[in-house]
């Protein structure tokens, strides 16, 4: 089992780069199950739920072949139509291929999805879309079930802006029959990313970041080169970090429009931070002043983003108020939290912080993994040393992240036990 023991560090300072985006990535990745030929991911960054979504493509006999940061995907043989439960159960987003292989095969079987026990995120938005294209979808026995005599488009409304069931809807109606459109979408930047794939293996999707998006179905998609969007949910995390611990930190290969909740909100709190040629400086004297935040669908405040800007509340001047809006069990992290000495109550979906002038490092475990990464924070802050284990929920979303921090001066060192 892999651990991380962090000590209290000095303010943070030089450079860091932003890796590609883990939420873009995998959808990108199942998209390719649409086309044929070669597609070419650039930008892929080294992450545990990279190497499951990749088992799950190959146990279809995709190949699948990394080389440094580029993820080579030959899916001319597509061999088989199910996921099994064994490499679903992993993670939640490996739910993505029944959209596609629907689209191409006409038919897939695969588990009820697993992932990171932060709610029950239902999956009847993703069938109640594919039913609208014409999908005979059945359960039982822990699996779901698809065929399809050929998809059709049609109009959709999402009940929720679901980002999961967005991307499902546009990857299956890109091989339907005519003309499909998405109204309540979601508009995440990760959607536009997969769109701008889809598109660039010859598909057509417009509107794509809106509420309402069109997709004109093609009879057949090619294999192409991509390279993924930034990872705003990491850059967000080492913006956090600089502001909690105080210090000068540049980061690199970041899309600044998609960072604007985040920003406001550290801003608020006292954070200086700069446009800069290569990305975005922080700049904090590790003082912030209490802020209350509301998680919303973008563009609002991200859900990914609450436990470590709570992790910066816990040692904030006055009181703030996070509401989470997104996901009913995403305050996993508050008990460890308060094992490190915040002072947090929550009443339903809100959390009362009130800021406390030091945390105490102790024995803690990462619940999830936004949960991982906000106690890494806490761990940098507090006095003594502080010892995170279920390491491997924070590998599934930060590449290297010991790595990173150390360069910018943090104390922290990954361990096997």
């Amino acid at each position: 089992m892999t651990r991380f023991v962090v000590s209290q560090s000095p303010p943070l300072s030089g450079r860091v780069k932003i890796s590609g985006s883990k939420n873009s990535v995998l959808p990108i990745i199942t998209a390719s199950l649409l086309s044929e030929g070669r597609s070419i991911i650039e930008d892929i960054p080294a992450l545990e739920d990279v190497n499951v979504i990749c088992d799950v493509l190959n146990n279809f006999g995709v190949k699948t072949q990394r080389v440094n940061s580029k993820l080579f995907i030959d899916v001319d043989d597509i061999t088989s139509y199910q996921a099994p439960y064994e490499l679903v159960r992993k993670m939640r987003a490996s739910f993505l291929v029944l959209g596609p292989l629907l689209a191409r095969l006409g038919r897939v079987k695969i588990s009820l999805p697993g992932g990171c026990a932060i709610g029950t995120r239902p999956i009847d938005l993703h069938l109640k879309a594919l039913r609208a294209l014409g999908a005979d979808i059945s359960l039982g026995h822990g699996y779901i079930e698809a065929t399809t005599r050929g998809l059709k488009g049609n109009r959709i409304y999402l009940d929720f802006p679901s980002v999961g069931a967005t991307e499902n809807a546009i990857m299956s109606a890109a091989l339907a029959d005519g003309v499909t459109v998405i109204e309540n979408a979601a508009e995440e930047p990760e959607i536009i990313d997969l769109a701008n794939f889809i598109n660039s293996m010859g598909g057509n999707v417009k509107g794509a970041g809106t509420d309402t998006i069109k997709i004109e179905g093609v009879s057949r998609l090619k294999g192409t080169t991509h390279s993924v969007i930034p990872d705003r949910i990491e850059a967000g995390t080492f913006m956090v970090a600089t502001a909690m611990n105080g210090g000068d930190v540049i980061l690199e290969n970041v899309i600044i429009d998609h960072l604007k909740p985040v920003e406001a909100k550290l801003k608020e709190a006292g954070v200086e931070i700069l446009e800069v040629p290569c990305g975005i400086r922080v700049v904090s004297n590790g003082r912030v002043k209490a802020v209350d935040i509301k998680t919303l669908p973008y563009p609002g405040f991200p859900t990914d983003m609450q436990a470590p800007m709570m992790a910066l509340l816990s040692v904030a001047r006055g009181t703030s108020i996070v509401i989470e809006t997104i996901f009913e069990n995403r305050f996993m992290h508050v008990a460890e939290l308060k094992r490190m000495g915040a002072n947090i109550k929550i009443e339903g979906r809100s959390a009362i912080i009130e800021g406390r002038k030091k945390l105490t490092g102790t024995h803690i475990q990462a619940t999830d993994l936004r949960a991982g990464a906000a106690l890494i924070l806490a761990g940098l802050k507090a006095q003594g040393e502080t010892v995170i284990s279920n390491a491997y929920h924070i590998d599934r979303g930060y590449e290297r992240i010991e790595q990173k921090l150390s360069a910018l001066g943090a104390v922290i060192r990954r361990e096997q036990t």
